[in-house]
């Protein structure tokens, strides 16, 4: 099979590590120098290339990307979301595409569990507080969840949503969630209760998002929902700011000091320089590093690397890319 890779100079290194170049090119034909969205209008039609290794970064894939790709088969895209290029060009031509969505879902995951366990045992609360007064301040256990018999709430059941309550499970917390998309056969099988948006906001210490950005989801997440909300309780987002009325939010953290949120994202992001999501005392902002950074970034080339065996052995992809997938933002 003749391939190449098509992604910025800069994001190459950290998708693909030497172990994950090593081994596409011990399985490929490499047919030119890794490209980009700039570089592949400048080169001779790619009439060879047959699969793209990808990443952020990846250029549209329209009608003129396919006069410079006629022979395209497969496109192995090392990231998550594929709605910024993917069109309908895609599907008329059957090209296939696997994406690294849960790779990079996986850390997502792993921030989520550590900030909710962080969360129920009021870290962070308490560490802005020693800091702000400058004295060592004692928690009494009544000011305390912790982990053991608390109760989660997940909105959305999908990849993350899953994985987190699987790595919460070793924490022994009471797992519900929201998500109208699962049967509650499904959710016994997962060890998980299904219970309505209103009731998971009144009855969870932590509540994490995990709801992918659609027309329907856009400020789901309102002030009366977060009004519910019982005593020392927290709020967390990684999924996509939109979701989340953040200004009923900002009111509902400033009525209820006893309240926390902790927002990997925004909307708009950056959020506005003069937002009181930066000045908020029960909030913390991270500037949307839950997703894959660093090496983690490694585990999504892998990823692809394993979609390039089943391809060549004759397998289907394990995470292919559907319309009604890439239509989703997230």
């Amino acid at each position: 099979m003749k391939a190449l890779y098509l992604l910025p100079e800069q994001n190459f290194p950290l998708i693909y590590g030497p172990a994950e170049q090593r081994d596409i090119a011990a399985r490929v034909e490499l047919v030119a120098s890794r490209q980009d969205a700039q570089s592949i209008w400048q080169q001779p039609v790619f009439t060879a290339v047959e699969a793209i290794f990808s990443g952020w970064g990846m250029v549209k894939m329209d009608a003129a990307f396919f006069e410079r790709f006629p022979n395209l088969k497969v496109l192995f895209y090392g990231a998550g979301a594929v709605d910024r290029f993917i069109t309908e060009e895609v599907w008329s031509r059957g090209v296939q595409i696997s994406n690294a969505n849960v790779a990079n879902g996986t850390s997502v995951a792993e921030y989520t569990v550590a900030q909710i366990l962080l969360c129920l045992k009021q870290v962070w609360p308490i560490a802005l507080r020693i800091k702000q007064e400058q004295r060592y301040i004692k928690l009494s256990h009544d000011q305390v969840t912790g982990a053991y018999e608390s109760t989660v709430g997940i909105i959305s059941l999908g990849a993350i949503g899953r994985m987190v309550a699987e790595r919460l499970r070793m924490a022994k917390v009471n797992l519900i969630a929201y998500d109208p998309h699962v049967s509650s056969e499904q959710a016994q099988a997962l060890g998980i209760e299904l219970t309505t948006l209103d009731d998971l906001f009144r009855r969870a210490d932590v509540v994490t998002c995990h709801t992918p950005w659609l027309p329907e989801t856009e400020g789901m997440l309102h002030g009366g929902l977060f009004r519910l909300m019982k005593p020392n309780a927290a709020f967390i987002n990684t999924a996509r700011g939109a979701i989340v009325n953040e200004p009923d939010l900002c009111a509902v953290l400033r009525e209820r000091s006893d309240l926390f949120a902790i927002l990997d994202v925004t909307w708009p992001e950056p959020p506005a320089p003069n937002s009181p999501l930066f000045t908020l005392p029960n909030l913390i902002l991270t500037p949307h590093i839950a997703g894959s950074m660093g090496h983690e970034c490694w585990r999504m080339g892998r990823m692809m690397v394993e979609e390039l065996d089943r391809w060549l052995a004759g397998e289907p992809l394990q995470h292919p890319v559907t319309r009604t997938y890439a239509r989703a933002r997230g």
